[in-house]
């Protein structure tokens, strides 16, 4: 696909990638001359719809957040023919980072301070009154100065909303969002501890949609609660993983809801103390294995 030139009047400079029905790209504003990075979504058929909903949710909660963990969100462009929205357009920080999965911290310190700063950005989104609904490794940014960015608010939605059809990760997906039940901030904890889960252990764990279940998975591929298996503690896997961490992890991805710590607060203040304990130790204690 050819790049253009401009979109919505801004100047392309470079095509960074593509998402579900959008591309994103590098512009440049004309007049203030600033940089942004703009997420670009066609609409060809009416099956588009929904992604251009979901793109104007992104913008809708996105602009509502100011915390410097989250990607700052800038403005939404709307291009309509005949009263019909053909595509949408949406500014957003350009962010010079490396996706988690690509950029594994190689000590348990620096592992826990990037969890840390999630858990900081998630507790601001719920105390907006929104949940995050989709933390993978994927989704948070590491930046050179091992600050983090998390991205992509496309799945993002108001505490207590029930979706009509599943959206999440499969292999990071929460129990009730597998199953269609509310989604509330316990539903971000889960979804932080099977991120944690596969930064320290390099594995995904199993959930209630397993990862061969893809983007199309339906209700009747989902486990129910009872039909899910923990998997072993990541310090039974890798000794050298701290035990309060491996059991910070454990506590996050348990299957009900209601078993999970009471608030995203608590998991900030948990890691915040496992922190300082692992960053106490010597470098060599707190190496993570290669």
């Amino acid at each position: 696909m050819t790049t253009p030139r401009t979109i919505s009047k801004y100047n392309v400079l470079a095509h960074l990638g593509d998402g579900a029905r959008s591309s994103i790209y590098a512009v440049q504003d004309p007049k203030t001359k600033q940089v942004w990075a703009l997420k670009h979504v066609l609409r060809e058929s009416e099956k588009d719809d929904r992604f251009i909903e979901q793109t104007e949710r992104e913008y809708a909660i996105g602009s509502k957040l100011d915390h410097p963990t989250l990607r700052r969100v800038g403005k939404l462009i709307r291009n309509r023919k005949m009263l019909r929205v053909t595509s949408i357009s949406l500014l957003m920080e350009l962010v010079d980072g490396t996706t988690l999965d690509k950029r594994i911290p190689r000590d348990y310190g620096q592992m826990v301070h990037i969890f840390h700063q999630v858990a900081m950005g998630l507790m601001h989104m719920h105390g907006r009154g929104f949940v995050h609904a989709d933390m993978k490794p994927t989704n948070v940014l590491i930046l050179e100065d091992q600050t983090v960015r998390i991205i992509d608010l496309g799945q993002a939605c108001p505490i207590g909303t029930v979706k009509p059809r599943i959206q999440g990760t499969p292999g990071y997906i929460a129990p009730e969002q597998a199953n269609r039940r509310e989604i509330t901030p316990q539903t971000d904890i889960y979804n932080l501890g099977a991120m944690m889960y596969w930064t320290l252990v390099r594995e995904v764990m199993p959930t209630a949609l397993p990862p061969s279940a893809g983007e199309a998975a339906d209700a009747a591929a989902a486990l129910e609660s009872h039909e899910i298996e923990l998997p072993p503690p990541p310090h039974e896997t890798n000794p050298r993983i701290h035990p309060l961490l491996s059991q910070q992890v454990m506590d996050c991805i348990q299957v009900e809801p209601r078993n999970r710590p009471e608030s995203m607060d608590i998991v900030a203040n948990r890691l915040e103390m496992i922190h300082q304990v692992l960053t106490s130790k010597s470098p060599r204690q707190a190496a993570a294995s290669s």
